[in-house]
């Protein structure tokens, strides 16, 4: 009668009408799996080390400093919001 088993899925062999492609077309993939080396797993020295050179390969110089102005203005507003005193910085008169 079969109480305790589970109904299976049905299966369809169906390929889609205009796909020309290779492989799977249903298969999720991420747009930038081949390109990159930070998304594998790996311990989280070596996950550094690929971020980094990652980073350092960027073609877009313009994006680097743009990343880093942003991240000073990030910075000074943390240590204005702890109430740092910035004076440090400053030279003396």
């Amino acid at each position: 009668m079969g109480i305790f088993k589970t109904r299976k899925n049905k299966e369809f062999s169906y390929t889609p009408r205009y796909y020309k492609g290779e492989g799977n077309p249903f298969k999720i993939k991420h747009m930038f799996d081949d390109n990159r080396k930070t998304i594998h797993k790996a311990n989280l020295k070596t996950k550094i080390k690929n971020a980094w050179e990652d980073y350092k390969s960027s073609t877009d110089k313009n994006s680097n400093k743009r990343f880093l102005y942003i991240l000073l203005v990030l910075i000074l507003l943390f240590l204005i919001f702890i109430e740092f005193d910035l004076t440090i910085f400053l030279p003396k008169n």
